[in-house]
């Protein structure tokens, strides 16, 4: 029974974050600790143990990670290695030495091979080195899938690892020098639409295609997976749909009213080739299925920027 635990949400502050919280109070889940910060600085282990002093908690669900896009990938791939494997491997030690009854890792699509054959199989993570424009990233959170299957089999320590695919919604990181596509479009759009300007300049050639996630549909997946599924077998969260980036910017020009040109600058990588998660798993396991349509959740995501983009 989640709603009687201590519950600990890293990154609670942040975009995923907020929308789990929400997510949390509404099934009656009362103990809740967000641990961000500046509080808490969780690639420093006395924060880490501090934390756990103060809040005691009896669950953790690890959202906190420092992530960007491609630009943001290829400007601090250090930092996003350090940063993401020392937070979570210090935590989940942590945890198993405070005596925590659950750990709830939340991975990413970019620790999958470069060419995984789409829809992506949990069982084709090892089967290759990821994109490289964000592998520092995507392998340091993949450690925590290894660090989760050897705590069980040695310790008996409850953690599961979930894998989700890019996010969106209201709420969004809109800064142009760590977002990723879809805040990164509708930011140049709406402004564009804002500054009279009549073109927007776009990287890559618009061939590479990705699955996208509404944040609100992500934070119920966690909900249910944390509340009944436990098992460090890995297992994809996403909308099982697959789109061009070329496809998705016509449809936020669009949706938007942007009316002016679009220039593919094709000296800009596109990424991975191709992105799209097979999310039968988490049907089975935990019974989570996503509701939200991508012309609906872009809508809400696009309604939100325009609210809230001058404050």
């Amino acid at each position: 029974m989640l709603q009687e635990k201590r519950i600990a949400v890293t990154g609670g502050k942040g975009f995923l974050g907020t929308h789990l919280i929400r997510k949390l109070t509404e099934n009656g889940c009362r103990h809740i600790s967000i641990v961000d910060l500046p509080q808490y600085n969780l690639t420093d282990i006395l924060d880490i143990r501090r934390m756990f002093s103060e809040n005691e908690p009896e669950v953790i669900i690890h959202l906190a990670a420092k992530v960007g896009g491609i630009g943001f990938n290829q400007e601090k791939p250090a930092e996003l290695f350090y940063d993401n494997i020392i937070m979570g491997t210090q935590l989940m030690h942590e945890a198993y030495l405070h005596g925590v009854e659950k750990f709830v890792a939340l991975g990413t699509i970019c620790a999958y091979p470069k060419f995984t054959p789409v829809p992506f199989q949990e069982e084709d993570l090892w089967n290759g080195y990821p994109e490289e424009t964000n592998a520092p990233y995507g392998l340091a959170k993949k450690m925590m899938l290894v660090q989760s299957q050897s705590y069980r089999q040695q310790y008996g320590f409850n953690s599961i690892f979930l894998l989700p695919v890019n996010l969106y919604g209201p709420g969004d990181n809109f800064n142009p020098r760590s977002s990723h596509v879809i805040p990164a479009l509708i930011k140049k759009c709406v402004d564009a639409i804002e500054n009279k300007e009549n073109e927007i300049a776009i990287w890559g050639t618009g061939s590479a295609t990705r699955e996208f996630f509404y944040v609100e549909d992500a934070a119920h997946a966690i909900y249910l997976a944390t509340e009944s599924y436990n098992n460090s077998e890995p297992v994809n969260i996403g909308a099982g749909y697959e789109i061009s980036i070329r496809q998705l910017t016509e449809l936020i020009v669009k949706l938007t009213g942007f009316t002016g040109s679009i220039i593919w600058d094709k000296s800009k990588p596109d990424g991975q080739p191709r992105r799209m998660l097979d999310t039968s798993k988490a049907l089975a396991y935990f019974g989570f299925q996503a509701k939200t349509d991508l012309p609906t959740g872009l809508r809400k995501t696009i309604e939100w920027y325009r609210e809230n983009r001058n404050l």
